[in-house]
């Protein structure tokens, strides 16, 4: 695990839902399709109740669900915002969307592009000094993470600070720093690898070719055209969120999101017996993530974004097609595998239901956003607690639960993974 990284929702990931479906009986006016992948009239108390089971078991405080589809707007709502008190959690909760803050910075470089101030073969050293391979890493390459840049998640004195001192404001130099000081792990384009790095770059990108501060060009560019109102970047030494808000969660110490380490055997078997309670994340200071991961949201709004993204509402006809084209497979192996393009996953998860989609995870919270155009379905999935006490980043193990009230005939069960990119 890495800080808004990719974890992977295999077959152990759908093995902890997927007895917590909970269908109920359609009438014969709402009756679907049998065929594979047919969207289904979704029965608000059936998800309802499949998300509630599932919540339930990886002990998550609180969750909230917005399902889109042809026939409606479907929510279930579980849980608290906070521990301790009956605030349910709703469209409009306030929650750190992590990862997910990729799919606006990449639509932002994106932009920049379209205007002409930027080019997707551009080194990254015209606009940042001192990037290791910078003259041979191109713009391009950050977005689809094929740079070879050292992840700075990944170092365990980040998270060890982040501990020490949760109020420290970070800068994008001083994480950059905490990169450069590793070699890279392979040149520019041999490979694909999740790193942070990669969009903490392309914040100064933005701010160099877009000549403003991020969250400026962010309110510019993307909040205020496409109505994201509650949608916001802090400033680096904000560590408060607009209310409503939902508190965050997390089992033990920041490393466990940040870094690839399972929880301890005794945490874990404390967290599932209900004998320890999760800290309480909310107001650790999200700047080391910024450009990468530290933007501020609620699930209204995102099912608002990623329909636009996704949808062609955001780029003129050429770039949105060249955004389209940018995926490419993680594992050159599995060309029809999960793929990574400029700011986006996609994946087929089964027979004609495909989708484009990020997720996000930091400490205190989990979540997803997909959008499938071939059935016009939005997902919006978020939850206040970052891993389960069997260590299943918890956003992405409801997704199984989501797509068996969304779809028919899914095979979610089988051997081939499904992974989101949530760090």
């Amino acid at each position: 695990m890495t800080v808004l990284r990719f974890a992977t929702l295999c077959v152990t990931a759908f093995v902890l839902v997927a007895g917590c479906s909970t269908t109920s009986e359609p009438s014969e006016e709402t009756a679907p399709s049998t065929a594979s992948g047919a969207v289904k009239s979704v029965d608000q108390d059936a998800l309802q109740a499949a998300v509630e089971v599932a919540a339930m078991q990886m002990r998550v405080p609180g969750a909230f669900v917005r399902v889109r589809t042809p026939q409606g707007t479907v929510d279930a709502a579980v849980g608290a915002t906070e521990l301790g008190t009956g605030f349910e959690p709703d469209a409009g909760t306030h929650f750190r969307i992590a990862s997910n803050t990729k799919t606006l910075t990449s639509a932002l470089i994106v932009l920049l592009v379209q205007d002409g101030l930027l080019a997707f073969d551009a080194p990254v050293s015209e606009f940042v000094p001192g990037v290791p391979n910078g003259e041979n890493i191109t713009i391009a390459q950050l977005l689809d993470m094929r740079s070879g840049l050292y992840n700075y998640t990944e170092a365990p004195e980040l998270a060890a600070t982040m501990d020490a001192d949760p109020a420290k404001a970070w800068t994008p130099q001083e994480v950059l720093d905490i990169a450069f000081a590793q070699p890279p792990n392979f040149p520019p384009g041999a490979e694909y690898e999740y790193s942070n790095t990669n969009y903490a770059l392309l914040g100064l990108v933005a701010e160099k070719a877009g000549g403003r501060p991020l969250s400026e060009l962010f309110a510019e560019r993307l909040f205020r055209p496409f109505g994201l109102n509650e949608t916001s970047m802090p400033a680096a030494d904000d560590v408060s969120i607009p209310r409503p808000l939902s508190h965050g969660y997390m089992y033990g110490e920041s490393k466990y999101a940040l870094v690839d380490e399972p929880y301890p055997d005794d945490l874990a078997a404390a967290a599932r017996a209900g004998t320890v309670a999760p800290l309480d994340y909310t107001h650790q200071n999200p700047s080391y993530a910024t450009a990468a991961g530290g933007a501020i949201s609620t699930a209204n709004d995102l099912a608002t974004w990623i329909d636009a993204l996704v949808s062609g509402e955001v780029f003129d006809a050429d770039m949105q097609q060249q955004w389209y084209d940018s995926r490419r497979a993680e594992d050159p192996g599995t060309p029809d595998g999960q793929q990574y393009g400029y700011g986006i996953s996609h994946q087929q998860f089964g027979p004609g239901v495909a989708m484009y989609y990020h997720g996000g995870e930091l400490p205190g919270f989990n979540s997803f956003i997909g959008h499938d155009p071939d059935n016009d379905v939005t997902i919006v999935i978020w939850t206040n607690l970052t891993l389960s006490p069997d260590g299943a980043t918890t956003a992405n193990a409801l997704l199984p639960v989501v797509l068996d009230q969304v779809y028919e005939g899914l095979d979610l069960g089988s051997p081939a993974p499904m992974s989101t990119p949530t760090r």
